[in-house]
C-alpha cells in the first residue's frame, strides 16, 4: 500500500492509494492498523489541536478516533480514502468534549492575509499587528461551531471546498456560506482601514446556513 502526498495552500495532505490496507484491517491484521494509524495520525491530531487548543485533549481525541475506526473497521469503504471520515469523527469528538471555546495559540496566516490589508509592512506597525491578530484569534474562538470548523478545515488544514464539505457532511454551497459568514464576522472586528476586500468573496454566499 502506498500513499499520495499533495500540497494545498501550503498544507501537505496524505491520501491512501487504492489498495488493500482497509481490507487487511478488516481481516484483523494489526500491522495494517498500525500502518493506518501512522498514515493519518498527523492530519487527525492537527484538526483536534486546532479546535481544542489543548495538546493533551487533542492526543486523547486522536486515540479515541482510531479506537472508533478500529471498532467499526468492517463498515469502512475500501474504494475511497478514509481521511474525510476520520476528520468527521475528529470534529465530532472535539465539540462533544470541549465545554468552552479555547483561543488559538497561533494565527491562521492564510485567513489573516484575506482579512487584513497592509499589515506589518513597517516596523511601527508591529504592535498594531499583534493587536489585530489577537482580535482575530478571539473572533475565531467566538464563531459558531460549524463556522469555526469550516475555517479550520479550509484555512488551517488546507482542504478544498469540496473536501471540507464532505468532512462536514454538508453541500459545497453550504460550506461556502459558512466561510462567507465567518469571514464577514471576523472582518467586522477590524478597523475599517484595515479591512482587506477578498476577490470573489461574494461568491461564497451561495447558500443560506442550515
Amino acid at each position: 500500500m502506498g500513499t499520495d502526498r499533495r500540497t494545498k495552500r501550503g498544507v501537505q495532505v496524505t491520501e491512501e492509494r487504492p489498495g488493500g490496507l482497509v481490507e487487511r484491517m478488516q481481516s484483523g491484521d494489526l500491522d495494517a492498523f498500525e500502518e493506518f494509524f501512522n498514515t493519518y495520525k498527523r492530519q487527525v491530531y492537527g484538526t483536534a489541536l486546532a479546535i481544542t487548543r489543548d495538546p493533551f485533549l487533542a492526543e486523547e481525541i486522536l486515540q479515541d478516533c482510531f479506537v472508533t475506526a478500529y471498532r467499526v473497521r468492517q463498515r469502512l469503504r475500501r474504494d475511497v480514502s478514509p481521511l474525510p471520515w476520520l476528520q468527521r469523527v475528529t470534529t465530532n469528538l472535539c465539540y462533544s468534549r470541549i465545554s468552552r471555546r479555547r483561543r488559538y495559540a497561533e494565527p491562521l496566516t492564510g485567513l489573516i492575509a484575506n482579512l487584513v490589508a497592509d499589515l506589518a509592512t513597517r516596523p511601527e506597525q508591529v504592535a498594531e499587528s499583534r493587536e489585530i491578530i489577537d482580535v482575530l484569534q478571539r473572533g475565531i474562538d467566538a464563531l459558531p461551531p460549524k463556522q469555526q470548523t469550516a475555517v479550520v478545515l479550509y484555512y488551517l488544514q488546507g482542504y478544498s471546498l469540496a473536501e471540507a464539505a464532505a468532512i462536514a457532511e454538508c453541500r459545497v454551497g453550504t460550506m461556502k456560506s459558512r466561510l462567507h459568514y465567518a469571514l464577514k464576522a471576523l472582518r467586522s472586528l477590524l478597523p475599517a482601514e484595515r479591512r482587506q476586500p477578498v476577490p470573489g468573496s461574494a461568491g461564497l454566499a451561495t447558500d443560506e446556513l442550515p
